[in-house]
């Protein structure tokens, strides 16, 4: 077994487990700081292990653009490439072709794009994503979906949902082939589509749970639609998955989404959000988020959060944050981005205490209230 079940809040769906893989062990709930390049931008590998990273997340579409498969094979593997040696979870890409390619032309076969760099034409299969994802020896690989964005008509999110489907069985098809020649396990997640549509989640659902997928991701959420319907399709969701197996909620990451995550049964979650906002200059603190590059920060010696244990704030005040930024040097965003990766890693601590305690209700109370105070 990959994934041992150790507590399960009494009060909510909220649980604790941990994700076994061939690199390292993974507490869960987790949040995977987002390497889409090989980085997790401005932050060094060794920072991530000192925050309680345990797993990163990276992308395959822009790791294949750039530096391209023969340079990451040649390097030996990705964990080698990045020299992150922990656990790393690939996403297929399919997201960034529907987002971020020029020019794209979508069949059953897969997807024609052109690269949103140079504009060469590449054509992405199941098959082809996943040999991708084994070149970069990832320990949990997501096979290539249709991620319908919102709104959209139920006639192309179940046309997208189907064709998910197809291609999950042909990327599970590829990883049996290839278990008896693979030294190390690499764990495939399929991935849940179906837009706003309760009855096509359902379906899509069902079907995946028939191939017995290692795990199971929640996708097509976060893309505009408004936070009720997202709760409502996540909370569905999440109860028709197996108890046994991960569920991994891919792209939602503000700390009240997380919260709300976990307590509907989410075991795994990343967003682009900490690294982000905090290249901007936002920080997220326990009294909620604050943009350090305002005016009442001018003269303000006192650290991001003064219940936070973080490098920034054992050492800098946000005076000295706000001069950095309103100065553009580089150390400002670089220390506002390792304050909100360890803001979030240590929310995630606190939640897996809470929950083995049976006191996660209580614990998003307390949060909430401080944090939109």
């Amino acid at each position: 077994m990959h994934f041992n079940l150790i507590h399960s809040d009494i009060h909510t769906k909220a649980r604790v487990g941990k994700l076994i893989t061939s690199h390292g062990e993974i507490d869960t709930p987790c949040f995977m700081p987002v390497g889409t390049q090989g980085t997790v931008k401005a932050i060094s590998p060794g920072e991530l292990k000192e925050c309680g990273a345990q797993i990163v997340l990276s992308n395959a579409y822009h790791l294949f653009l750039r530096p391209g498969m023969d340079v990451i094979k040649k390097a030996g593997s990705l964990h080698n490439f990045m020299s992150w040696q922990g656990p790393i979870l690939t996403d297929s890409g399919g997201y960034q072709v529907f987002s971020l390619a020029l020019l794209r032309k979508i069949s059953d076969d897969g997807v024609e794009f052109q690269s949103h760099i140079d504009g060469q034409k590449h054509f992405f299969t199941p098959e082809s994503v996943i040999e991708i994802q084994r070149g970069l020896g990832s320990d949990i690989m997501m096979p290539l979906d249709e991620c319908a964005h919102y709104p959209c008509s139920r006639d192309h999110a179940e046309v997208a949902m189907n064709r998910t489907i197809n291609w999950a069985k042909r990327s599970l098809s590829v990883v049996r082939r290839a278990s008896c020649v693979v030294r190390e396990r690499q764990l495939l997640f399929g991935i849940v589509q179906g837009a706003t549509y309760e009855d096509l989640r359902k379906e899509c659902a069902k079907q995946l749970i028939d191939m017995d997928f290692d795990g199971f991701a929640l996708g097509g959420v976060s893309v505009g639609e408004p936070k009720n319907l997202m709760y409502n399709i996540v909370d569905l969701t999440a109860s028709l998955l197996p108890v046994e197996k991960p569920r991994y909620l891919m792209g939602v990451g503000l700390p009240e989404d997380i919260i709300r995550a976990v307590e509907a049964g989410i075991d795994m979650l990343d967003c682009v959000v900490p690294t982000r906002y905090g290249r901007n200059g936002t920080a997220f603190t326990s009294a909620g988020k604050i943009t350090i590059r305002n005016a009442p920060f001018i003269e303000d010696f006192r650290p991001l959060d003064e219940k936070c244990g973080c490098y920034t704030c054992k050492n800098f005040s946000r005076s000295y944050l706000r001069h950095l930024f309103n100065t553009e040097e580089l150390l400002g965003l670089r220390l506002v981005s390792l304050h909100n990766i360890y803001f979030y890693l240590d929310l995630m601590r606190k939640i897996r205490e809470a929950i083995q305690q049976d006191r996660f209700t209580e614990f998003k109370k307390e949060f909430l209230d401080s944090y939109s105070s």
